[in-house]
């Protein structure tokens, strides 16, 4: 049975680049897959490309690019990602310049767009919101979840790099298996499975250990040189999963069964903008070291609607932070507390928070008693507000404490922000149409 090899070269916008090298170098891939766009990120994206503060693709997309595409030319392995961010074309224009500067000649590059939907939502388009959460009334940003087929379009068009905006996640891998495969749209089952399979991948060294290793519960070894999964996808939608050979990391059920369950909310029914995936039949049957065969995913019709992003600004945000060490650290920070308390409780500030880190800035538990005083203490100190101005009282007041507040204060920092806030809504397929536009080196 024909065999297809595809591999994950980021789970996120800032993840490391040696692994994707090493993909792309030693892992006879016919496709090396970057997702690389979380929810706000893109919002952040589209805002920045609108001030002129930064291109509006990925920023990691040029070093990327240039580490991984000779090796990728050279033995034709496509590569598809989601690097295109708030501007898809822009990124495809600086891929194809990337190319003709490494002297790689006819590589030709898509750009996938229609995800953008704010026009769409800010006209009353958007079906419906959570019903608890905020509808933002001025929302900055709305990007829809695109599936697979206009990334199946370009690969047929001949594309050898295809990048997107907002796709969901998994369809990046799913576009090269049904596009290989010759899939129909409407094989459900077989969709189902390779949604699993891009489930598994999406999140690159989380599957091969990274996020799974707990010293002294789950050990995994030489995560310092934690290698990237690859699949092997057989043509049913079986597939193996696997990584390059002598990489540090380890792939079991496991790491499997945790990356399967990772951000899933009903295994039995997991929407996505391709198939209604169901994940409750999935199988994990160990083959060999770093080897586990993957069956079961099935599936049926996709929803209606797509799942869009809207990003708003929700205030700004004021952080300050102050250590106190020595005999009574804990006393100083908490008089160093209650100081700020009074200074900036006057009303300028939505909402106010204090951490001891170390002690209850996670857990948010009640502090250990005097028998386990600790030596250093970190007090943070955040707000939320209404304005920057408002906001940046937070780190001044921090800062103040040099000489207004209890003694022994010392690595005062601190900074105040605007905040991009995310909610969902749903929009109708029908109402979001794709564009590809191409590039050639």
């Amino acid at each position: 049975m024909r065999s297809l090899r595809i591999g994950a070269g980021a789970g996120y916008s800032g993840d490391r680049i040696d692994p994707a090298v090493e993909l792309a170098e030693k892992g006879n891939l016919s496709y090396l897959v970057f997702e690389c766009l979380a929810e706000r990120t893109i919002a952040v994206a589209q805002e920045a490309r609108l001030l002129q503060a930064a291109p509006g693709y990925d920023p990691l997309l040029e070093e990327r690019m240039e580490a991984v595409l000779p090796a990728c030319v050279r033995q034709r392995t496509r590569i598809i990602s989601n690097m295109g961010g708030a501007d898809p074309r822009a990124a495809a224009v600086k891929t194809r310049d990337i190319a003709r500067r490494l002297g790689l000649r006819g590589v030709r590059i898509a750009a996938v767009t229609g995800d953008d939907v704010l026009e769409l939502v800010r006209g009353g388009g958007a079906e419906e919101f959570p019903p608890d959460g905020p509808v933002p009334q001025s929302p900055i940003s709305a990007n829809a979840y695109l599936g697979a087929e206009p990334m199946i379009e370009a690969l047929a068009a001949g594309a050898d790099v295809v990048l997107t905006g907002r796709v969901a996640d998994p369809s990046m891998f799913l576009a090269a298996i049904a596009y290989e495969f010759g899939w129909g749209m409407d094989d459900w089952n077989r969709l189902g499975q390779g949604t699993v399979i891009g489930h598994l991948l999406e999140c690159a060294g989380q599957i091969t250990g990274g996020y799974f290793a707990d010293p002294g519960y789950k050990t995994v070894p030489n995560l310092a040189q934690l290698g990237f999964p690859l699949a092997e996808v057989a043509e049913n939608g079986e597939a193996i999963i696997t990584k390059v050979e002598g990489t540090g990391g380890r792939i079991t059920r496991a790491t499997c069964t945790e990356q399967l369950l990772y951000e899933i909310q009903n295994p039995a029914e997991y929407l996505t903008p391709d198939v209604t995936a169901d994940f409750s039949r999935v199988s994990f049957t160990d083959m060999g070291p770093d080897r586990i065969h993957v069956s079961g995913g099935r599936g049926r019709p996709r929803p209606s609607t797509l799942k869009v992003s809207v990003g708003f600004r929700d205030g700004c945000v004021g952080e300050g932070q102050i250590s106190y060490a020595g005999p009574g650290a804990l006393s100083r920070a908490e008089l160093a507390r209650d100081i700020l308390a009074a200074r900036l409780g006057a009303g300028r500030l939505r909402e106010l928070r204090f951490d001891f880190i170390g002690i209850d800035s996670i857990l948010a538990r009640r502090r250990p008693g005097p028998e386990s005083e600790p030596y250093e203490v970190r007090l943070r100190a955040v707000a939320r507000a209404d304005s920057l101005k408002a906001a940046s009282l937070v780190p001044r007041e921090v800062e103040a404490l040099y000489t207004n507040g209890p003694s022994g204060g010392g690595g005062a920092a601190g900074s105040a922000r605007e905040t991009i806030g995310i909610v969902s809504a749903l929009v109708a397929r029908a109402s979001v149409p794709h564009r590809i536009d191409y590039e050639v080196a």
